[in-house]
């Protein structure tokens, strides 16, 4: 990695950096029957066209989530790499009857090939669903705001430094623009950990002491591969195994743990960070060039540490919490519960899906017309990310500024099927 390159110190990147969430009250917004019924649209027209891009299994999720958000919008266009893809998901949301009647996608609004992004963006979507592999979410995002388009961008937004800080730039210019840039940085629209995380910052543990994040569970899926695909193909088909499309283990899956720290931290970001990782069950050349267990040590200004796990291996203990030490007590954020001096406190609140309420907030935030930028804390998270994946590959312990001013890409100059060099493994210490 190259840190050898200037670039604005930590203290200048937060000063200067994109805004946060402007959320407001979930509880106020999803308690309703109907929260956005009495809401008034502004800039569009009353039906609110949605696009997909990226039709895989997360893609399909998040399409559902915004049918369901509101009465009046409908699924008009599809994009994906791979025309079998967006097939499956199509047939998927046409049968599901809860939102059947909002999917109206016709042929000639099913976007397939490396430039679908380009297609759907393009066409008069009012909003887009970013769900394709992290890699190319910079690009689509800077494409979508460029045409005026609303956001709900997934989690990681990038895969490398360059990304994460064009991503910086484009929420900019979304904010400047009144578009909404919704994060798929779920557990920040969590009720439950919403009144936790509020519990914990109102003192009800004292001050934080240190935080301890697990992600450890077993190993996800692998499509294989067929004789006839093209490397390109093959990796893109399988994008979780190949760092260049996303990011690794800290950025794809346990970027929603490090979310949560630096959520208790009030977003701001680690000084350094330290770590070990490597890949000692998926050996195999199908699993590309990923690691299989990580753990990091984050370190910030005040000397407070979060102690970082995660790993993707079967027949393992698994778990997904964050514990957070603090002066007079501690806390389990996922399960909602703290332990104190007066004997604790847990949520005992309404406990709606997440992936509905960020959806909800969405939605909400366009009729109305108070716009939602979440691109401070995803970016951030997302640049955490990287620093822990770079720290544990390369086996040094590295500093934000080093982060900040490292200008590596990942990934092809130019996308097209046939080979693709996906690079080694790391080695730490090589």
């Amino acid at each position: 990695m190259n840190s050898s390159q200037s670039g604005p110190s930590r203290r200048q990147f937060i000063r200067t950096g994109v805004v946060g969430a402007a959320t407001g009250s979930v509880a106020a917004t999803v308690l309703g029957a109907n929260p956005l019924a009495a809401g008034v649209h502004h800039s569009v027209n009353d039906t609110l066209k949605v696009g997909l891009i990226g039709c895989g299994g997360r893609g399909t999720g998040a399409a559902i989530n915004a049918l369901k958000a509101d009465p009046n919008n409908k699924l008009v266009a599809l994009a994906d790499a791979f025309p079998d893809r967006l097939d499956s998901c199509l047939k998927s949301l046409q049968n599901n009857d809860e939102i059947s009647k909002k999917v109206g996608v016709e042929k000639d609004r099913q976007y397939t090939g490396l430039d679908c992004h380009e297609q759907l963006i393009n066409s008069d979507v009012d909003v887009v669903l970013l769900c394709e592999p992290p890699h190319f979410r910079p690009r689509s995002l800077k494409a979508a705001i460029a045409a005026g388009k609303h956001v709900f961008c997934e989690k990681p937004v990038a895969v490398d430094v360059p990304g994460v800080l064009s991503v910086m730039e484009t929420c900019k210019q979304a904010e400047a623009k009144k578009l909404n840039v919704v994060s798929g940085l779920c557990w920040r629209y969590d009720l439950g950990v919403r009144a936790t995380m509020d519990q914990i910052h109102e003192g009800a543990i004292g001050d934080i002491v240190s935080i301890h994040s697990n992600y450890i569970t077993a190993e996800l899926w692998h499509n294989g591969r067929k004789p006839e695909w093209s490397e390109m193909e093959f990796q893109m088909r399988n994008w979780l195994y190949f760092c260049w499309l996303a990011g690794d283990i800290p950025l794809e899956q346990h970027i929603h743990t490090l979310d949560k720290a630096l959520w208790l931290m009030n977003d701001e970001p680690p000084v350094s960070c330290y770590g070990l990782g490597g890949r000692q069950r998926r050996t195999h050349e199908r699993f590309g060039n990923v690691y299989d267990h990580f753990a990091v040590v984050y370190e910030w200004a005040n000397g407070l540490r979060t102690y970082s796990y995660c790993r993707q291996m079967n027949g393992c203990f698994n778990e997904n919490e964050c514990h957070v030490l603090g002066s007079n007590g501690s806390a389990k954020v996922l399960a909602h519960k703290l332990s104190n001096k007066d004997g604790g406190w847990e949520y005992h609140g309404p406990k709606p899906s997440m992936y509905d309420v960020e959806h909800e907030f969405l939605f909400r935030a366009i009729r109305e017309g108070n716009p939602i930028n979440n691109g401070q804390y995803m970016s951030y998270s997302t640049l955490m990310a990287i620093m822990g994946r770079n720290a544990c590959y390369t086996g040094k312990r590295i500093t934000w500024d080093d982060l900040l001013a490292d200008e590596t890409r990942l990934g092809p100059k130019e996308y097209a099927w046939g080979p693709v060099d996906a690079g080694p493994v790391p080695v730490p210490g090589s």
